[in-house]
């Protein structure tokens, strides 16, 4: 294999670890294959972070005042182990496991394996199959198997700083930025938040807890419905979103636990990384 060919098999396994960890951190808040900032369902949605003139209104009532409890409690416990599976239609379905923090910037490491799909499927000819993914404050890094750093000098770590995610795939990736660093368990009730039509559906027993769980429909040119379950904490044990993308339907289903965890996030060597911009600009992308 040529050294431009190298590169540009090597740079399509980056974009393509980028979409896995953005959607496995993210989630259905994250890209959608719509080659746009996206909501929930990977359509124009909007967003926790939108500014307040592009929000529906506020929800008002017991439900609000519920879910803003469930929402401070979240938001302060500062960090959580998390469990998700996620589906993105045909392109990509994957499994995600590790710890989460979110006191200041978001942190923590994830292993992500992946499990099904058009990107599944072109990972696991070049031999990656799962990664590791470390996210900082300024950027996260993807860990690739060993056929991945032959390609690039021994190197086995991608490094994606925010900012230059926005020109990712014709600017599928604008929004990343903000996206990744706002994400907490306490965003699906966000969203509930901005649902008209919030219901308590009532009172369940997941993963051996007793919850409570709530669902609604928020807004977007698809519909997109959030379902939580919350502790006798405020403390959310499991989420779903579900709603449809260019490449068919979008699902995410992720479980808290362990909330303050520490979590550890260390950046990796310095010379066992490539830089994600740098490696594009090598293929001239």
């Amino acid at each position: 294999m040529t050294g431009t060919t190298a590169r540009r098999t090597a740079a399509s396994i980056a974009v393509s670890a980028a979409l896995a960890c953005s959607t496995a951190c993210t989630g259905a808040g994250g890209p959608g294959g719509s080659g746009e900032s996206t909501g929930p369902a990977g359509s124009a949605a909007p967003s926790a972070s939108a500014p307040p003139s592009s929000r529906p209104p506020a929800l008002t009532g017991p439900s609000a005042d519920a879910l803003r409890a469930v929402e401070r409690a979240t938001g302060r416990a500062g960090s959580a182990r998390v469990e998700s599976t996620t589906v993105m239609g045909r392109e990509l379905s994957l499994a995600a496991e590790g710890a989460l923090g979110w006191d200041d910037g978001l942190t923590g490491t994830l292993t992500i394996t992946y499990t099904g799909g058009t990107t599944a499927e072109t990972m696991r000819r070049l031999g990656t199959t799962a990664m590791e993914a470390r996210y900082l404050p300024d950027a996260y890094y993807a860990r690739m198997g060993d056929e991945f750093a032959e390609r690039l000098a021994g190197r086995h770590w991608i490094k994606y700083v925010y900012e230059d995610l926005e020109d990712l795939d014709g600017g599928a990736g604008a929004g990343f930025a903000d996206q990744m660093r706002s994400t907490t368990p306490n965003q699906a009730v966000k969203l509930l938040l901005t649902a008209g039509d919030v219901r308590k559906v009532g009172e369940e027993t997941t993963r051996g807890r007793r919850t409570t769980h709530w669902s609604g429909t928020v807004g977007g040119s698809t519909e997109q419905t959030v379902d939580i379950w919350v502790d006798d904490r405020d403390l959310l044990v499991k989420k779903v979103e579900r709603g449809r993308t260019k490449t068919g339907e979008l699902t995410q289903t992720a479980y808290y636990s362990d909330y303050g965890v520490t979590v550890p996030a260390a950046r990796p060597p310095a010379a066992d990384t490539t830089d994600f911009k740098e490696l594009l600009a090598s293929q001239g992308s």
